[in-house]
């Protein structure tokens, strides 16, 4: 799939919209997507937390094991995760803006690593991409709803 990139404004200074973003564990509470979330790795946030993620996508129930793999505090990181014969790569960039706001971007990839992933996505890819969207489209808005409450 080709990779997806949704930005969203948000009226919060960078740490409280961070701080929002990177609480795994009251992730379930604020990002409606999200079922449930089991940390694996204790202390805190950075490359190397792992966490199990169960989320409803177009109407189905999918836990998958995410990993830190790289982090710039209150500036990006980066979660990467394999399942069902594909490789996930997230993105989270959070930019100051000159209101005091953050300015966030995520960006979503995926790369089949098996031949029957790579036929799949290739029939698939137009539904994928507009449910990937929305998905993390309602994702923003939930971190920004949760910071600009903070």
């Amino acid at each position: 799939m080709q990779d997806v990139e949704v930005r969203r404004h948000v009226t919060a200074p960078v740490q409280r919209v961070w701080d929002v973003a990177t609480d795994l564990a009251g992730s379930p509470e604020v990002v409606r997507g999200i079922d449930a979330v089991e940390v694996l790795t204790p202390g805190p946030f950075g490359v190397g937390t792992r966490w199990r993620e169960t989320r409803t996508m177009m109407g189905r129930s999918a836990t998958e094991e995410m990993t830190v793999t790289a982090v710039e505090p209150q500036r990006s990181y980066r979660v990467e995760a394999a399942s069902r014969g594909a490789h996930y790569v997230s993105t989270f960039a959070f930019t100051p803006s000159a209101d005091g706001g953050t300015d966030v971007t995520v960006t979503f990839g995926s790369r089949p690593t098996s031949t029957v992933a790579r036929v799949l996505g290739a029939v698939t890819a137009p539904l994928g991409r507009r449910a990937v969207t929305r998905a993390l489209e309602q994702d923003l808005h939930d971190i920004a709803v949760a910071a600009e409450r903070a």
